[in-house]
């Protein structure tokens, strides 16, 4: 038997059913019984959705009012009735089992699996099977329309059905005329037999995925926006209705091996891709995610992968995997079992861990553990900061993806930081200084698009372009180094900068409006700093906050820039000299960095300056050049070099209140002769007393 299913929501219809994430407000059904071909008796519910403030659409197509839903059941109930009122018309045609059928996929897919889920109740097991009367009759009739281009009209036409639909109620003429299509197809000159029924998933599966795979680029989509504590499982449930390939949801992490609220999910076709595009700024919770396209290449760096040690790990199926971070570096194997403890036991005891550690054999201090059942995993989980030694351990929920990506990917095959391998030689613009003082020659621009460039704001900026100082244009970036949707805008006077305040304030850029401000180049510097900039006036950024400054450096305090030779340290790549052996370096040519004295000031936090004429950026490129071009302008300017037997090392992260004296502590033991260093950083008497005192120590 079939049961014949159609269903509404509360907002869009028809090929964009479910795509608006409004809830389900109507279900008609109805019995067929495949071998006598009697019908039952057709039903209609109504159901009470949470909002009832219906689209136009809905409206005006169904006819139905918020009235008259306010004194429906809810779905819970009214799927309870479902199942119920099915029994009793297939016990009075003398059947006990049946099949769903449904006019497409969306009713079951992307209406009723998402909103049970979201609802946290479960749907019955006839909801994971159904059959799809597109596909059906696309099979019996295949000269008729492509599948995607079939509704319940055009197939009653093609039969030549003679159903009016405005003799009915909505809803019941789409049931009734879809059991006359059905009858159509198991006529003699048919015969058309319903044998394979679509499914869903009943849950996600892990497993590993080989970089040897060959995966589809039709089947892979990006999510993005995930909350940072988002399990595979919870991505599934986000994708529930829709079925992911085994081991199909991969979780990316950024360079610290932490995750950037970025997925990519592998469907098992086409088609559940395409569904899940649909799903584009759904809600997972409060966060709405974005789904777009993505390449299987993409897929494959980022949950492929090869490791005996890792395929073996994962090779027990259906485990709840555990991420451990922040495990003490001397932490055994027994030390982490006994931290867990006999309420939480690990599949396999020692098997089911897998440390994580540094190509050379040094651990990282993460750890991935199994756990046989979600019982399990739930009482690690609440160990979540619980002390192990002197240390507090953190603990995620992971996926199969996320461990071949932080043990194969992050650390056993891609340097943490980058080296160049070629020597380099500055490009600069002229020098320049960033304007200071209180003359309000400045514009502040608030709320760009994101996707803005400089000659989006040239184009905005109309006629006044031709009145900005020459590098001049600064957009602010906040700390993850997206746009922040600010920038500011040196312009040649105050007159000017008021000018342009009252010509573009409010100005529609692509598609939304930029408050445009006049503000002093002192405002203006206190925002590239790392300050912020309200209604309320200025908040300096934290390096210049006084709690933060301790009193014991005040030799120390200078203005708030980098010395040019310092300064490509902080570059968005670090610029390391090359590793050498003392054999090597005695007959290599130089391979040093050049950085001109005359480099203008740099300010790091939260700016970026981006090249485009008339404007310049604040920002030094670089191009390679011989060894010969390099000491050939180190000559002609007399500008002095790094040198050669040492290393430099970029320090991220530090503290705002950090002091030369904890960065001496933290480099404790390590060789350092500040003597080949002096023409480096520009330093107080006091300063390199300091430098120079221990000189195990070593300070960059």
């Amino acid at each position: 038997s079939l049961v014949v299913l159609f269903g509404a929501t509360a907002g869009a219809y028809g090929a964009k059913l479910g795509s608006d994430e409004r809830e389900l407000i109507l279900l008609v059904w109805q019995v067929v019984d495949l071998h006598s071909k009697k019908v039952g008796t057709l039903h209609k519910s109504l159901v009470k959705a949470d909002n009832l403030d219906l689209s136009d659409q809905c409206r005006e197509v169904s006819g139905l009012t918020p009235e008259g839903l306010g004194k429906a059941e809810p779905l819970d109930r009214v799927l309870q009735q479902f199942s119920q009122l099915v029994s009793s018309d297939l016990k009075a045609l003398g059947r006990s089992s049946y099949t769903l059928c449904s006019d497409g996929q969306l009713l079951i897919r992307q209406v009723l699996h998402p909103e049970t889920s979201k609802k946290n109740f479960l749907l019955s097991d006839c909801f994971y099977s159904f059959f799809d009367l597109r596909k059906e009759f696309h099979t019996c009739y295949p000269s008729s329309a492509a599948v995607k281009d079939q509704t319940i009209k055009t197939m009653a036409e093609y039969l030549g059905l003679g159903t009016d639909e405005a003799e009915e109620d909505f809803g019941v003429w789409q049931v009734k005329t879809m059991v006359a299509i059905i009858f159509s197809m198991l006529s003699e000159g048919c015969n058309h037999v319903f044998t394979e029924p679509e499914t869903v998933k009943y849950k996600y599966e892990t497993g590993p995925c080989s970089k040897s795979e060959t995966v589809d680029s039709e089947t892979v989509i990006r999510a993005r926006g995930l909350p940072w504590q988002s399990s595979d499982q919870d991505i599934a449930r986000f994708f529930k209705g829709l079925n992911i390939a085994k081991g199909g949801v991969a979780l990316c992490l950024n360079s610290q091996g932490r995750r950037n609220g970025e997925a990519l999910v592998r469907f098992v076709n086409s088609e559940q891709r395409d569904l899940a595009l649909e799903r584009h700024k759904h809600h997972m919770g409060s966060r709405y995610i974005e789904v777009y396209k993505a390449t299987g290449e993409e897929f494959l760096k980022i949950a492929g992968g090869t490791s005996n040690e890792v395929a073996q790990f994962l090779s027990k199926e259906n485990q709840v995997i555990i991420r451990m971070r922040g495990l003490p570096f001397t932490a055994t194997q027994e030390d982490v079992l006994g931290f867990l403890g006999p309420e939480c036991p690990v599949t396999g005891g020692k098997e089911g861990l897998l440390f994580v550690k540094y190509p050379d054999g040094r651990p990282t201090g993460d750890a991935f553990v199994l756990f046989s059942c979600e019982e399990y995993a739930q009482n690690a989980l609440k160990k979540h900061k619980e002390i192990l030694g002197k240390r507090y351990i953190e603990l995620f929920r992971s996926t199969a993806a996320e461990v071949q990506q932080v043990v194969l990917n992050r650390y056993m095959s891609t340097p943490l930081i980058p080296t160049l391998p070629t020597p380099i030689i500055p490009v600069i613009p002229p020098p320049y200084t960033i304007a200071t003082g209180s003359i309000r020659d400045c514009v502040r621009l608030r709320g760009l698009p994101y996707t803005a460039g400089i000659d989006d704001i040239l184009e905005f900026m109309g006629d006044a372009t031709g009145d900005i100082k020459p590098h001049g244009v600064h957009m602010v970036l906040n700390q993850q180094g997206r746009p922040s949707g600010d920038a500011f805008i040196q312009m040649k006077s105050a007159d000017k900068a008021f000018m342009v305040a009252q010509k573009c304030h409010k100005k529609m850029m692509k598609d939304r409006y930029v408050e445009v401000f006049q503000c002093s180049g002192e405002e203006m510097n206190f925002v590239l700093m790392g300050g912020t900039l309200n209604r309320s006036g200025l908040s300096p950024p934290p390096c210049k906050l006084p709690c933060l400054s301790p009193p014991a450096y005040a030799a120390f305090q200078t203005a708030a820039v980098i010395p040019a030779e310092a300064a490509a340290l902080y570059q968005p790549q670090a610029l390391l000299p090359t590793t050498r052996t003392p054999q090597a370096s005695a007959a290599a040519p130089p391979t040093v960095t050049y950085y001109p004295a005359q480099a203008a000031q740099l300010y790091m936090n939260y700016t970026a300056y981006y090249p485009s004429p008339p404007v310049s950026p604040t920002t030094v490129g670089y191009i390679a050049a011989p060894p010969g071009a390099v000491a050939a302008a180190a000559t002609a300017t007399h500008t002095p070099i790094l040198p050669q037997p040492g290393a430099l090392v970029r320090m991220q992260g530090l503290p705002y209140n950090t002091g030369m004296k904890e960065i001496l502590s933290f480099f404790q033991g390590y060789q350092y002769a500040p003597d080949d260093y002096n023409g480096l950083i520009q330093l107080s008497d006091q300063a390199r007393s300091v430098l120079q005192a221990p000189k195990e120590w070593v300070c960059l």
